[in-house]
C-alpha cells in the first residue's frame, strides 16, 4: 500500500467530517432498530424510509459541517483562533446561512441557539456558552476538527485552543476537555501513530493542569467504561466515545461512518466526528467516490479546502 501523503490526510479529515455529516442527516432521530441495515445506509435512503429533514436534498451537510467551516474560515482569516470572530461567524451562519449549503440553516441545537442569542445581546464570546452540568451537548465537539487540521503550534497550545473554541457555545469543562481530546487524537492520527487515542490521552493528562479545568471532569471524559455505554446520543462524552467505537470497529472509511450511523439518534454528528478521524486515517482517496461526488456545497468548500492545504504544506 502506498503511504498516504500529509495533504491527503488533511483533505481526508475535512471531507470525512462533511461526508459523514451529510450521510447521517437523513437518519437523524431514529433509534438503531429503526434504521436500514448498514449496507443500505447511503446519501439517499432506501425507498420507504422516513427521512429526517425530508426537504433537505441528499448530500447536504448540517449545522455540524457548517460550523466546522465557520471555524476554518475564522482560523484562515485571523491566522489563529479568535473566539469573538468565531462567535460572530456562528451568528452569521445562524441568521444568514454563512457556510450552509444554499444558505439554508435547517438544524441548530437548543444550547447553541441560546448561546448565540447571548452573543447577539452583547455577551462576550468567552462567557456566552452555557456552563451548567446539563449543558454538555456535542455542539462544540462537532465543529472543532479544522483546528487540528490547521494548527501549527505544539500539542499543549492545540489542547488549549481546542478547549477555548468551545466557549462561545459550550462553556462546561467537560465539553472543553472533550474538544481537546479529540484534537489531540486527530493530530496523532495525522502523524500516523499506532495507537492515536492512547497517545492523545497521555498528552491530555500531561496538559490538563495547565488548562485550568477540573480534574474530575478529565476522568469523566477519559473513563474507559464510556466505550461500553456508547449510544450515539447528543451528550458530548458519549459522542466522542461513540466515534471512537466506530473507528475501532471498522477497517475503512465507509464501514466507519456506517457504524457511527448504526448507533442511531444523533447520526449526523456521530458520523461527522467519526468520519473526520477516519478521513485522516484513510485519506481523501479512501472516501468512496460516489459520496464525495454527491456532497453538495462545492462552491463553499473548495476555497476553504484549498487554503487549508496551502497552509499545511
Amino acid at each position: 500500500m502506498i503511504p498516504l501523503s500529509h495533504q491527503d490526510r488533511i483533505a481526508g479529515g475535512l471531507l470525512g467530517l462533511l461526508v459523514g455529516d451529510a450521510l447521517g442527516v437523513p437518519y437523524e432521530f431514529h433509534p438503531p432498530g429503526g434504521l436500514p441495515p448498514p449496507e443500505q445506509l447511503e446519501m439517499r435512503p432506501p425507498a420507504g424510509f422516513r427521512r429526517a429533514h425530508p426537504s433537505v436534498p441528499p448530500g447536504t451537510w448540517s449545522d455540524d459541517g457548517a460550523q466546522a467551516l465557520v471555524l476554518l474560515d475564522s482560523l484562515l482569516e485571523n491566522d489563529g483562533l479568535d473566539i469573538d470572530d468565531l462567535a460572530s461567524g456562528l451568528c452569521r451562519w445562524r441568521h444568514g446561512g454563512f457556510c450552509a449549503v444554499g444558505g439554508h440553516v435547517f438544524d441548530i441545537g437548543i444550547q447553541t441557539a441560546a448561546a448565540l442569542d447571548a452573543v447577539a445581546r452583547g455577551v462576550p464570546a468567552a462567557q456566552s456558552g452555557p456552563a451548567g452540568e446539563r449543558d454538555n451537548g456535542n455542539g462544540s465537539l462537532m465543529r472543532v476538527l479544522p483546528l487540528a487540521l490547521w494548527h501549527r503550534g505544539d500539542d499543549a497550545d492545540l489542547a488549549r485552543s481546542a478547549a477555548r473554541q468551545s466557549l462561545p457555545t459550550h462553556g462546561h469543562p467537560r465539553a472543553q476537555l472533550a474538544c481537546a481530546m479529540y484534537c489531540l487524537w486527530a493530530r496523532a492520527e495525522l502523524a500516523g501513530e499506532t495507537d492515536a487515542w492512547e497517545a492523545a490521552e497521555v498528552r491530555l493528562r500531561a496538559f490538563a493542569p495547565d488548562l485550568d479545568l477540573r480534574g474530575d471532569e478529565l476522568e469523566r471524559v477519559l473513563d474507559p467504561d464510556n466505550a461500553a455505554r456508547a449510544a450515539g446520543s447528543g451528550y458530548v462524552v458519549d459522542c466522542l466515545w461513540s466515534a471512537r467505537r466506530a473507528v475501532d470497529d471498522s477497517k475503512d472509511y465507509e464501514a466507519c461512518v456506517r457504524r457511527a450511523i448504526a448507533f442511531g439518534h444523533d447520526t449526523d454528528t456521530t458520523a461527522a466526528v467519526a468520519g473526520g478521524i477516519a478521513g485522516i486515517r484513510y485519506g481523501a482517496t479512501g472516501i468512496p467516490e460516489r459520496w464525495r461526488e454527491h456532497l453538495r456545497g462545492a462552491s463553499i468548500l473548495a476555497p476553504l479546502l484549498d487554503a487549508l492545504l496551502v497552509g499545511s504544506e
